[in-house]
């Protein structure tokens, strides 16, 4: 099973050389950590930073260098810096290629909600609705199951929707799936998961093709 680590770590793995990524709130921040070293992708940021680098360590934190999520960062050369309104006019205009986003719920069409839960304090909805509505991939990392244990990968979402149909891949603490028009199709399994946990702990329609490979973590 993964930890947010792992997880983060799996999703490095989609990533490709030249691409714009957004990554958003929680544990796809820690994507940034684990980029491939022989590819360069270009790290995106809502409040207005182009080309984030890792987390900082303790003595090269600026205080002045944060990402959507409040957090210090890193930048990388070249990095530029610029208001939101720009920020959100890349985004929109399409140029991001991949957004990397936390979740709630996932519906097994591709539907997702992780803005909103009714009854509890909110600020606002953040980036996350223009994201899903303008990246080219959306790929969400995310936790399997709740606290009760139950799963967050789900026939359909029950918590206010983010987005319909615009995730292709989710990537949880058991394992990593494409959406289809069947429904999460396992790709791949989580170091000690087997299918049948998988199956158990996933309320949405689960494809399974063949044998599922056991991920590799480098």
């Amino acid at each position: 099973m993964l930890d947010k680590f792992g997880i983060a770590k799996r999703i490095a793995q989609e990533l490709k050389d030249g691409y714009y990524v957004n990554l958003g709130i929680g544990i796809p921040t820690l994507v940034a950590n684990y980029v491939p070293k022989e590819i360069e992708v270009i790290l995106q940021s809502e409040n207005g930073l182009l080309g984030i680098g890792p987390f900082p360590f303790a003595d090269d934190v600026d205080a002045d260098l944060i990402n959507a999520g409040k957090q210090t960062v890193t930048t990388t050369k070249g990095s530029s810096f610029f208001d939101s309104a720009l920020s959100f006019g890349m985004i929109r205009s399409g140029r991001v290629d991949l957004t990397v986003l936390g979740a709630m719920e996932v519906a097994d069409n591709g539907d997702i909600a992780n803005w909103k839960i009714p009854g509890k304090m909110v600020k606002g909805m953040g980036g996350a609705m223009d994201l899903v509505a303008a990246a080219k991939n959306i790929i969400v990392a995310m936790q399997h199951v709740d606290k009760k244990g139950n799963s967050k990968l789900l026939k359909k979402c029950s918590l206010p929707i983010t987005g319909l149909g615009c995730v292709k891949k989710v990537v949880t603490e058991l394992g990593v799936f494409d959406i289809t028009a069947e429904g999460f199709k396992l790709l791949e399994r989580a170091p000690g998961i087997s299918v049948d946990y998988i199956k158990e702990k996933t309320e949405g329609r689960l494809l399974i093709v063949g044998e599922i490979p056991e991920m590799e973590l480098n």
